[in-house]
């Protein structure tokens, strides 16, 4: 199991404590497949999750039809059960993804549609299978079957190295091959040009992170410690992130169709946003900071001064094998935040976080930005990455959840006030 799908389990934790209906059921019954191993590990899991929330959307907007569809509008749906026909679809999709779950599949299944009497089970299954699969033939060639290849670089200043023990290895190389589920390219959002090595704002970032991530720092503070180690591990951490997208679902009372385009339109900006920062390391294929600390005799800079024997706060094996820039937590984050901030119509929206009793348990935020921040932070205190590439991860995150909002799973008709969602009715 892969770095990614390490703590991939977390993804419904926070959500498993809430009531759970249709479209959190889903979430957990995939991340409990993750669990189980049955994850092809060159596969980004966020593909399957976005797989999974659009099929569950355009099957449950088949029904109520208040949204322009991902990809298709089931006809003769409109009197349907939205809980049904989304459970059907989910059931589609991850069946085809998962074969040898069907068993399980099956049991969730049946689970999901208990109440409902066998001869009305006929147009719910008909809407689900009819989506699940035009969602498993519009993904069949979408360039994540493309295996990794070794990815490395002569040892220039400023080029990333990879780890030692494992010269050449690096995750997702595959990545700029890939069909995005909004945009239309890895590119389209592409970080600009990072600054040159001999460049003020290079200096600035490379003392920074210098001084704040080391591990031996005088100047980091017991908090910003901590908020380092909170968001120390990717899969964890956008699990946390995924799982204020189901708390305030709960909170703000939203119904089945309005959870499912939630999920979909920010699981949909975390896969593309990934897929941006991704693009973005191997297209730049810039070195971290650590290995920038210890060579800074080599980047041609006068205010920046090497320390071959410095350590980063983050142990060398927490960092992912894959180029720094741009910041792939700080782009997943301002992603997911993003669209939150959008479909609710507003930022200010207080929620809390339980982070675990071994990391100071439940932690408020006062707002989605704040969020985005704090794991934007961490990296720096963590010593991972440099100022400049949390900056631009945030940037690119932003702009993908922007792109997704406003093109995709649109209103037909005017929006609830503060919802971000269609009027009913």
């Amino acid at each position: 199991m892969n770095l990614y799908l390490a703590g991939v389990i977390f993804l419904l934790s926070p959500a498993a404590a809430l009531a759970e209906n249709v479209i959190l059921r889903w979430d957990r019954v995939l991340g409990q497949t993750l669990q189980a191993g049955e994850h092809p590990g060159h596969i980004l899991p966020a593909r399957s999750f976005a797989m999974l929330h659009l099929a569950m959307f355009d099957a449950a907007n088949s029904v109520d039809g208040a949204y322009i569809p991902y990809l298709i509008d089931v006809p003769g749906g409109r009197n349907a059960s939205v809980d049904a026909a989304a459970a059907y679809a989910a059931h589609g999709v991850l069946a085809g993804l998962y074969p040898g779950r069907k068993a399980v599949l099956d049991q969730e299944l049946a689970e999901s549609l208990a109440g409902i009497p066998m001869h009305r089970r006929f147009q719910f299954r008909r809407i689900g299978s009819i989506v699940a699969g035009a969602m498993l033939n519009n993904r069949a060639n979408d360039g994540w079957d493309t295996p990794w290849t070794p990815y490395s670089l002569d040892p220039l200043p400023g080029n990333w190295q990879g780890p030692t023990p494992f010269p050449g290895f690096a995750v997702f190389t595959n990545v700029m091959g890939v069909t995005p589920f909004a945009m239309s390219s890895g590119i389209q959002f592409l970080p600009r040009t990072p600054p040159e090595l001999s460049s003020a704002e290079y200096a600035a970032s490379l003392n920074n992170v210098k001084e704040r991530g080391s591990l031996t720092s005088s100047t980091r503070t017991a908090d910003q410690t901590l908020t380092a180690l909170l968001w120390a591990n990717p899969p964890v951490s956008d699990a946390k992130m995924m799982g204020v997208v189901a708390s305030t679902s709960v909170e703000q009372g939203l119904t089945t169709l309005e959870r499912s385009r939630l999920f979909a339109l920010a699981i949909m900006a975390f896969h593309d946003a990934l897929q941006t920062t991704f693009t973005s390391q191997y297209t730049y294929g810039r070195w971290r900071p650590l290995t920038a600390i210890q060579r800074a005799d080599e980047d041609d800079n006068p205010a920046t001064t090497a320390d071959p024997g410095w350590a980063s706060l983050l142990p060398p094996e927490a960092t992912p094998p894959h180029p720094s820039y741009a910041s792939n937590a700080s782009s997943a984050s301002a992603s997911i935040t993003k669209i939150l901030s959008l479909f609710y119509e507003t930022d200010d929206m207080p929620f809390q976080i339980d982070h675990g009793p071994g990391l100071g348990g439940v932690r408020g935020y006062p707002s989605f930005t704040s969020l985005a921040n704090e794991v934007a932070n961490s990296r720096i205190y963590g010593g991972a990455h440099f100022q400049y590439e949390t900056a631009a991860g945030q940037q690119a995150g932003r702009d993908v959840a922007m792109y997704v909002f406003y093109t995709r799973l649109r209103p037909r008709g005017p929006c609830r006030p503060g919802t971000g969602t269609a009027e009913q009715g």
